[in-house]
C-alpha cells in the first residue's frame, strides 16, 4: 500500500494529479464533493439495509446486504475511509491558514471543537425525554430501546474525529517534517493490531486500530494537501488488491461493515482489510479529481454543494431519527414488513421508502440546521491545558452516548453534562482589561 506514495521530500504536484488549493480564501471543491458524496452514501446505506419486520412486541431487523454477494458493494459503499480522509485534507487546510493568521493551536482547536459539540445538544434534548414518553404512552418497550441504543450509537464518529482533530496540530508538523513515514507507521501500527487481535482470538486486543486505522487515512488527507499523493491509480489497485487478497486468505471477512452473525466485523473495531479497502478509495477518488472538480464547477452542481455544506451535520445527526420516525408508522402502526432484499417487490418499494424517509428528514433539518451554522464567539483566549480538558471531556460525552445511547438510565444525563462542560470551557475566557473592566 505505502509503495505508491511520495516520500517527504518532494514537494511538486505531479501532473496526473494536480495540486490542491492549499491557501485560503479558495476551497477545494473536490474535498467538498468527497464530503458530500460520503454523507450522502452513508445515508442511503443506513436507509436501505433494514429489513424490517414487527411480530406485536419486538421489532426484527436484518440487513440488505447479508443475501448473497451483495457485500460486494460495501467496498465502495463503506465511505468512512473517505470521509476522515476528506476530514484530514480539510484541517490540513485550515490549520494552515490559520497559522498564518496568527491563530495558535488552543484557539483553532477551540473553534473546532464548539462545532463539532454543538449539534450534539438539540439532538439530547430531544431523545432523553422521548423514551419515557414513548414507554409513558404504552408503546412496547424493545422497539424504543432499540431507536433510543441506536441514535446516540452514530455519534462513534465524532468521537473518533475528535481525536483526529485534536491530533492535527502535532501530527500536521510530524507530516511536514517525516512525510509518507507517518501513515506508513500507523499502517505498521494496524498490522501489529490485527496479528495480535487475530492470533489471540480476544476482540479487545483489535480497539487500538480504532485510532490508527482513521488516523492513517485521516494522515492520507494531509498529504493530498501537500500535493504528495501520487500515482494514485496504482494506488487505487494496491488498496484493493491487498484487500482482495487479506479477505481471500485471510481472517477477514468481505463486508466492510457489520452483519448480522458474522463473528469478525472490519468495522468494529477497524481491520487492516478496511484500511485497505480505504486505500483503494482515496486512489480512486485521487485519480478522477480533474472529472470530480470539473463536475464541482457545473453551476447545478456548485449550487447543490453550497445548499448541502452548512446542512451535513445535521443530516447525519438525525437521518436515523428520520428512519425510526417511519418505522414506527409504517411497520409498528401499519405492520408493514419489509421485501425479501433484491426482490422486484423490494426494488419498487425502495423509491418510496427513501422518498417517505427524506420527508421525514425535512422539518428535522429546517429545525435544527442552525446549531450547525458557523460559530460566531469571540475568540477563545483559554490556554493549552484548558482546551485539553474540554477536548477530553467532549469525547468523553460523546463516547458516553455512543455506548449507551439514550436509553433511559443515567449514562445520558452524565455524557451531555460532559459535552456541557465541555463547551463552557471552549467558549472564549474574560479578559480583564486595565481598570478592572471585563470583556468577553
Amino acid at each position: 500500500m505505502t509503495a505508491v506514495l511520495t516520500g517527504p521530500a518532494p514537494r511538486v504536484p505531479l501532473p496526473r494529479t494536480p495540486s490542491p488549493p492549499s491557501a485560503p480564501p479558495g476551497r477545494d471543491s473536490f474535498i467538498d464533493v468527497l464530503r458530500l458524496f460520503g454523507m450522502a452514501l452513508v445515508v442511503l446505506q443506513h436507509w436501505s439495509m433494514p429489513v424490517l419486520s414487527f411480530s406485536g412486541t419486538e421489532i426484527t431487523t436484518g440487513n440488505a446486504l447479508a443475501s448473497g454477494n451483495a457485500w460486494v458493494i460495501t467496498w465502495i459503499s463503506q465511505v468512512m475511509p473517505l470521509v476522515f480522509f476528506a476530514g484530514g485534507a480539510a484541517n490540513a487546510i485550515s490549520r494552515r491558514g490559520a497559522v498564518r493568521r496568527g491563530v495558535a493551536a488552543p484557539q483553532w482547536l477551540a473553534a473546532r471543537l464548539r462545532r463539532l459539540v454543538l449539534p450534539v445538544l438539540p439532538l439530547a434534548v430531544v431523545w432523553i425525554p422521548l423514551p419515557h414518553l414513548l414507554l409513558a404512552l404504552g408503546l412496547p418497550e424493545q422497539p424504543v430501546v432499540t431507536a433510543s441504543r441506536l441514535a446516540g450509537q452514530l455519534l462513534w464518529f465524532l468521537a473518533i474525529y475528535l481525536v483526529a482533530v485534536a491530533a492535527t496540530p502535532l501530527m500536521l508538523r510530524l507530516s511536514t517534517l517525516y512525510g509518507l513515514r507517518v501513515p506508513a507507521a500507523l499502517m505498521a501500527g494496524a498490522v501489529a493490531v490485527d496479528v495480535l487481535r487475530f492470533s489471540s482470538g480476544l476482540e479487545i486486543a483489535g480497539f487500538p486500530n480504532i485510532v490508527l486505522v482513521w488516523l492513517a487515512v485521516h494522515q492520507l488527507g494531509f498529504l493530498y494537501a501537500d500535493g504528495r499523493l501520487s500515482r494514485p491509480w496504482a494506488m487505487a489497485a494496491a488498496g484493493y488488491g491487498l484487500a482482495a487478497l487479506l479477505v481471500a486468505f485471510g481472517p477477514y471477512p468481505g463486508s466492510m461493515i457489520g452483519m448480522p452473525g458474522a463473528e469478525v466485523s472490519n468495522m468494529a473495531p477497524p481491520t487492516l482489510a478496511l484500511l485497505a479497502v480505504g486505500v483503494g478509495q482515496i486512489g480512486l477518488a485521487v485519480a478522477l479529481r480533474r472529472w470530480i472538480t470539473g463536475l464541482a464547477a457545473l453551476p447545478a452542481a456548485a449550487r447543490v454543494l453550497a445548499w448541502a455544506g452548512p446542512r451535513m451535520m445535521t443530516v447525519y445527526l438525525w437521518h436515523m431519527s428520520a428512519l425510526f420516525t417511519v418505522t414506527a408508522v409504517v411497520v409498528v402502526g401499519l405492520g408493514v414488513t419489509t421485501p425479501e432484499p433484491g426482490t422486484s417487490a423490494w426494488l419498487s418499494g425502495w423509491p418510496h421508502w427513501l422518498v417517505m424517509l427524506a420527508l421525514a428528514l425535512w422539518p428535522l433539518l429546517r429545525a435544527f440546521t442552525r446549531f450547525e451554522e458557523k460559530d460566531s464567539a469571540a475568540p477563545y483566549r483559554g490556554g493549552t491545558v484548558r482546551i485539553a480538558v474540554a477536548t477530553a471531556l467532549a469525547g468523553t460525552g460523546l463516547l458516553t452516548l455512543t455506548v449507551f445511547g439514550f436509553v433511559p438510565g443515567w449514562a445520558p444525563a452524565l455524557g451531555v453534562a460532559a459535552l456541557l462542560a465541555a463547551l463552557l470551557l471552549a467558549r472564549s475566557a474574560r479578559v480583564r482589561r486595565p481598570g478592572g473592566a471585563t470583556t468577553a
